[in-house]
């Protein structure tokens, strides 16, 4: 195994100023690295279309999506109906 020699200079002085070995702070490292899991990567951003208006039209409820169904079959037309 290879490292880099500042990251090996900066393991062994904390192997000293914590009375352990070299090897243990390497091992501690390592099983702390492989504790966290896989890194997710930061989240693309995307664009929302947004339009102006004056908010919700009267009798709109965003919480019940029975009621939005509804209004939208009723709006729309169901083919079932």
């Amino acid at each position: 195994m290879r490292l880099d020699e500042h990251l090996l200079a900066e393991a062994k002085h904390h192997a000293v100023k914590t009375g352990t070995t070299l090897t243990a702070v390497i091992e501690d490292a390592l099983r702390a690295f492989l504790r966290r899991g896989p890194e997710r990567k930061a989240a693309a951003r995307r664009h929302l279309t947004t339009f102006r208006g004056k908010g919700l039209q009267p009798g709109i409820d965003l919480d019940s999506a029975a009621s939005l169904l509804d209004l939208m079959e009723r709006r729309h037309g169901s083919p079932g109906r």
